[in-house]
C-alpha cells in the first residue's frame, strides 16, 4: 500500500499528454473499476467510521482523518450493488471532486497503471441512462469500468445549478443575440448541470461526449467555413474525457487556422497548481473547478461580451 501512496503523490507529469493514469480497485466481487490518480489524496485501510442519524443511505459514516472530516461513501451500494458489509480489511480512496474531499469505501486496492486516453472508450450504447459507466478499457484481456463519479455524488448531495440573483444581475451578455456555445463532458449529469446553469443567458447549446467528437463537429463545420468561431465563439470542456482529454482538444484547435478563435474554457473537476500551467501551455481561454454557477455564468459573460 505504501508503493501506492508513492506513486499517487508523484505522478502529475502525464498531464496535458492526453495519458492518465487510473488506481485499479474492486468493490464487492471480481471487476475492476478505475479512478484517475490525479482526483486520488489518498489511500487508507479504512479506519473507525461514525454513524451519523439520518446520513444518506449510501454513506457508511463519517471518519475523522488528518484533523478534517470526511464522508465515506460505499461505492458498491452507490452504483446499484450490495453494500460492502465487513470494513475491517476494506479501503478508503480519498478523492477531491468539484471542490469537495470524499471517502469511497472499497473492498481492495490494486495498483496503478499508466493509460493513454485514447485507449479509454466511452461505455457500451447499450448500457442505458441508468449506467453509473463515464468510459471504460482493457486491462491484461478483462473490462475495467471507470465510474461516472459526479453522478454518483449528485444523487447524494445535489449541487445547485441556478445563477443567484446577484450574480445575474452582474451579467452584461446581451442574451438577445442566442449567442451559440458548445458543451464537452464525458458526464451526463455534469452536461445537464451546465445546461441548466446557462439556460437563463439565452444561449444556443449543443454538447458532445468527448474531446474527440467535439473535434470532428467542429472540424466539419470547419469544412463549410473560414472561421467557426463566427458560429461558436465559446466552447466549454471537461478535462478528463475518453479518446481525447480537453487539453488535447484544446491543442488541436489552436493547430486549425479555422478553429484557432475559439474561446475555450476548461471546466473540471482535478484541480492543482499544474492546471493553471496547463491552461497556459494549449492555449486555453479560461480554467474554472466544477461547479459554480455564479462563477460558470461569469465566465461565459466575460468570453462572450468581449
Amino acid at each position: 500500500m505504501s508503493s501506492i501512496l508513492e506513486s499517487v503523490n508523484k505522478r502529475t507529469q502525464l498531464v496535458g499528454q492526453n495519458r492518465l493514469e487510473l488506481l485499479l480497485f474492486k468493490l464487492n466481487g471480481r471487476q475492476r473499476y478505475g479512478i484517475n490518480v490525479f482526483k486520488v489524496k489518498e489511500v487508507l485501510q479504512c479506519p473507525s467510521l461514525t454513524k451519523l442519524p439520518r446520513l444518506n443511505p449510501y454513506v457508511k459514516g463519517i471518519a475523522h482523518i488528518r484533523g478534517q472530516t470526511i464522508s465515506v461513501i460505499d461505492l458498491s451500494a452507490a452504483t446499484g450493488g450490495r453494500p460492502i458489509e465487513n470494513i475491517d480489511n476494506c479501503f478508503i480512496i480519498i478523492s477531491e471532486y468539484n471542490r469537495s474531499v470524499q471517502g469511497f469505501l472499497v473492498s481492495s486496492v490494486e495498483r496503478i497503471i499508466n493509460m493513454n486516453w485514447e485507449a479509454i472508450l466511452p461505455p457500451p450504447k447499450g448500457a442505458g441512462k441508468d449506467s453509473y459507466l463515464t468510459a471504460v478499457t482493457e486491462i491484461e484481456g478483462e473490462l475495467v469500468e471507470i465510474l461516472d463519479v459526479e453522478k454518483i455524488l449528485d444523487q447524494i448531495s445535489p449541487v445547485k445549478t441556478e445563477i443567484s440573483k446577484e450574480a445575474d444581475e452582474q451579467l452584461t451578455l446581451d442574451r438577445e443575440k442566442h449567442f451559440h456555445i458548445m458543451v464537452i463532458d464525458d458526464s451526463a449529469v455534469a452536461r445537464k448541470q451546465i445546461i441548466r446553469a446557462l439556460v437563463s443567458l439565452g444561449l444556443q447549446i449543443d454538447t458532445a461526449k468527448d474531446g474527440r467528437e467535439a473535434l470532428e463537429k467542429l472540424t466539419a463545420m470547419a469544412a463549410e467555413m473560414d472561421d467557426v468561431s463566427t458560429e461558436i465563439p465559446l466552447i466549454i470542456s471537461d478535462i478528463e474525457m475518453p479518446e481525447m482529454d480537453g487539453y488535447t482538444l484544446t491543442a488541436e484547435i489552436r493547430d486549425n487556422p479555422k478553429l484557432k478563435n475559439i474561446k475555450v474554457v476548461l471546466h473540471t473537476s482535478l484541480s492543482g497548481v499544474f492546471n493553471q500551467a496547463m491552461v497556459e501551455k494549449v492555449g486555453a481561454n479560461d480554467f474554472i473547478a466544477k461547479f459554480n454557477p455564479d462563477e460558470l455564468a461569469a465566465a461565459v459573460n466575460k468570453h462572450l461580451s468581449l
